[in-house]
């Protein structure tokens, strides 16, 4: 009785200190891991900051950036559908077609003229893509402070919309990504906006 009580109470003594070991060395192995991704972002979120604060970019420079982004993304888009519908009609102009015969089922007139549409429409989405580009190319000088302040921009817009959920005929959802604010007065008006639709969100509910 005396040995297997002693027995136990090594056995029990001895898997205390394993345990501890263990839990030691998975706290000085986890540790500096944890310390080092914290400084990482510490150190991030100080130079962000610190960019931000000597940024000779000012919210009205911003806005005005954003608008002749905007214009070159539209214009970029307008060119890039012509282009497509010309070069869909370029081979569709090349193709034998018999007025007479359906074309998987439908007249052959309404394949051609959607055809050309679509090929409008695909060329109108890959305009943005040609019109970022172009932006970069002409402002790569304020390229960086641009780019902070829109991530800031965006922050403000996902912290103060409103919930899409609640939108009503009578009380529409007030751009809910903040597409058409080009101005720090439109700025405000969006905030006013919202809060108004706030407001008759819970006086409806």
């Amino acid at each position: 009785m005396f040995l297997s009580s002693a027995s136990s109470s090594i056995m029990a003594s001895v898997s205390r200190r394993m345990a501890l070991s263990m839990a030691t060395r998975s706290v000085l192995i986890h540790t500096p891991t944890r310390l080092l991704s914290s400084t990482t972002r510490n150190m991030n979120k100080t130079k962000t900051n610190e960019i931000m604060e000597t940024s000779n970019l000012t919210w009205s420079d911003f806005f005005k950036l954003r608008k002749q982004q905007r214009r070159i993304n539209v214009g970029s888009s307008a060119v890039t559908a012509l282009l497509g519908c010309n070069i869909s009609w370029a081979y569709l102009s090349t193709m034998e077609i018999d007025p007479t015969q359906m074309i998987f089922g439908f007249d052959p007139l309404v394949v051609v003229s959607a055809g050309l549409i679509a090929s409008g429409a695909l060329g109108y989405l890959f305009g943005p893509l040609i019109g970022s580009q172009v932006f970069r190319v002409s402002h790569r000088k304020s390229l960086g402070e641009f780019n902070l302040k829109n991530k800031e921009f965006l922050k403000h817009i996902i912290g103060n919309r409103v919930d899409a959920s609640s939108q009503s005929f009578s009380n529409p959802v007030p751009d809910y990504y903040g597409e058409k604010i080009g101005s720090l007065k439109e700025y405000r008006q969006w905030l006013r906006d919202c809060h108004a639709y706030a407001r008759k969100a819970k006086e409806f509910l």
